[in-house]
């Protein structure tokens, strides 16, 4: 089986990460999505509430394949979360250029912590570009609309929390 890990924050995940999924498993048997806390952000969820956000996402609002799609946490190297998954791809999604100097540096971290692994870029669609999870949450906070942006279950958890 090919797998993909298809790591983030997904704080919370968007339309353009959900983008991204559906076009890894185009190319994937099965994609592990994985969420994980970074020492250098601030969190608007917490680990247990973004993995029920992108489960109810993925499963419940756009009844994707739960056999081809895993969600799970980690807070060790990516490297190391290929290795437990047996997957020799990571996915990366960009949005713009600006996105690509920092993800062409991780890959290339990651590539000499194991240079059996290789990163894939993938671009969602141009509607979903545009769409972040920073913006998703400050439009929330001053009461504006998200549903354009985020599946229905993320809208709710977003609103429960302003």
């Amino acid at each position: 089986m090919n797998t993909a890990i298809y790591p983030g924050t997904f704080d919370p995940i968007t339309y353009g990460h959900i983008d991204v999924i559906k076009k890894s498993l185009n190319v994937f048997d099965k994609v592990i999505v994985a969420t994980t806390d970074n020492i250098n952000k601030t969190y608007h969820f917490t680990i247990d509430e973004r993995l029920s956000i992108i489960n109810n996402s993925l499963f419940k609002d756009l009844r994707l394949n739960k056999k081809k799609i895993k969600v799970v946490s980690f807070d060790n190297l990516t490297i190391d979360l290929c290795k437990k998954y047996n997957a020799f791809t990571i996915i990366r999604g960009l949005r713009a250029v600006s996105d690509f100097e920092y993800e062409f540096q991780l890959a290339g971290m990651n590539k000499k912590l194991d240079t059996k692994i290789e990163t894939i870029f993938m671009m969602s669609d141009v509607e979903n570009q545009i769409i972040s999870s920073k913006f998703v949450k400050e439009i929330a906070s001053l009461g504006g609309n998200i549903n354009r942006f985020v599946t229905k279950s993320t809208v709710k958890m977003l609103k429960s929390k302003y």
